[in-house]
């Protein structure tokens, strides 16, 4: 049985993306590829978040935060929200 991980984005995800400048863009979108998707557990490289967040995980890459939610069943990483740190949790 395959238990790698695939990534995916929600439309929220996905403008906040497109938000950003195209470099920033890149960075991100490569470090999911290369570091998050293909992965036995995303878990390790991410971290819980807590309070009114729990349930959702979040990566960091610099400044900038990604934040995900991990469906177990079907083994899928959900972009849920990208920005920088001091905006994303808002």
């Amino acid at each position: 049985m395959n238990s790698t991980w695939t990534v995916e984005f929600d439309a929220a995800a996905h403008r906040d993306l497109r938000a950003l400048d195209p470099t920033i863009q890149r960075r991100l979108v490569q470090f999911l590829r290369t570091r998050v998707a293909g992965l036995d557990s995303p878990r390790a490289l991410g971290k819980p978040l807590k309070g009114e967040k729990t349930g959702l995980w979040r990566y960091r890459v610099g400044t900038y935060r990604i934040i995900c939610l991990l469906e177990n069943d079907r083994h899928v990483v959900v972009v849920v929200a990208i920005g920088h740190r001091r905006e994303v949790y808002r």
